[in-house]
């Protein structure tokens, strides 16, 4: 992905820097955050957070030149968003796009949707209508789950703006409004359908992406897929030792994953992300 040298967003709000207060394990903030967001998580790490090295706490660490070049990598993805969502919009909705803010953070920060840290994964709440991203989730990315390379990192943001138009179409808020009525079940299986909604959104942008700026290189599309299998929910459950459990899943199989990802990318349509009139997932 050819991304160094292009524009920017502004829309990037940058935390990295900011004192934060020591957190323990997954009984303080990391805890906290697992359970209010998980309408919102864009990546279910829930089986990880048994691992202390996803812990965090005490001060702040210095900016380095890898986190510097991170949120600049995260800002141009951004950026690219941007366009590409006010065109299809436009094109498709006849509507105008509202852009989210995206907040660059280290270790923990707060949202109106609980608590983030590293252990959580990149998210979006609908509360403040942020996205919520620690760079450092990339390493844990490519180097814990096997989704290496720049396009799954910016894969990653994709779908996390995706929820983000979800929220723009009403989509959402009536999803997230229906599975308050339900149970935990019922519920898991919404909160699949949002979340390959967003992978199909994810595939949308990536073709549009392709199209407007010839960012894209040899090989990108199949990091972008590759992510998405490796964050399906069988996969992560089995790398955690555990026995997949469908009825837990909440965010789809890396089947259905890469499937609704390469959908979008080869509609570039959002009618044909229709996850919720489908009994075909």
């Amino acid at each position: 992905m050819e991304w160094k040298g292009r524009r920017g967003s502004g829309n990037i709000e940058d935390r990295r820097g900011a004192s934060i207060g020591r957190v323990g394990g997954i009984g303080g903030v990391g805890a906290v955050a697992v359970l209010l967001i998980g309408y919102f998580l864009g990546v279910d790490l829930t089986p990880l957070l048994n691992d202390p090295g996803l812990n965090t706490g005490g001060p702040p660490r210095e900016i380095t030149a890898a986190d510097q070049q991170a949120g600049e990598f995260v800002s141009v993805t951004l950026a690219d968003t941007e366009e590409v969502w006010d065109k299809v919009f436009k094109d498709q909705l006849g509507a105008t796009y509202n852009q989210p803010v995206l907040v660059l953070y280290k270790d923990v920060t707060q949202s109106p949707c609980g608590g983030a840290s590293g252990a959580t994964g990149p998210f979006y709440c609908p509360g403040d209508k942020k996205i919520y991203l620690d760079t450092a989730f990339f390493t844990t990315l490519s180097d814990r789950l096997g989704a290496k390379g720049d396009f799954a990192a910016a894969y990653v943001v994709a779908h996390e703006v995706a929820h983000h138009v979800q929220d723009e179409l009403g989509i959402l808020g009536e999803a997230n409004a229906a599975r308050a009525r339900m149970s935990e079940a019922d519920s898991n299986q919404v909160s699949v359908r949002i979340e390959l909604q967003a992978d199909c959104l994810a595939g949308i942008w990536a073709r549009q992406a392709e199209a407007q700026f010839g960012s894209i290189s040899p090989g990108d599309l199949e990091e972008a897929v590759n992510a998405a299998r490796k964050i399906g929910d069988d996969t992560l459950q089995a790398s955690a030792g555990q026995r997949p459990s469908p009825d837990s899943f909440t965010h789809g199989t890396s089947k259905q994953r890469s499937t609704w990802f390469v959908r979008g990318y080869n509609s570039g349509r959002l009618d044909q992300c229709d996850t919720f009139g489908t009994n075909r997932l």
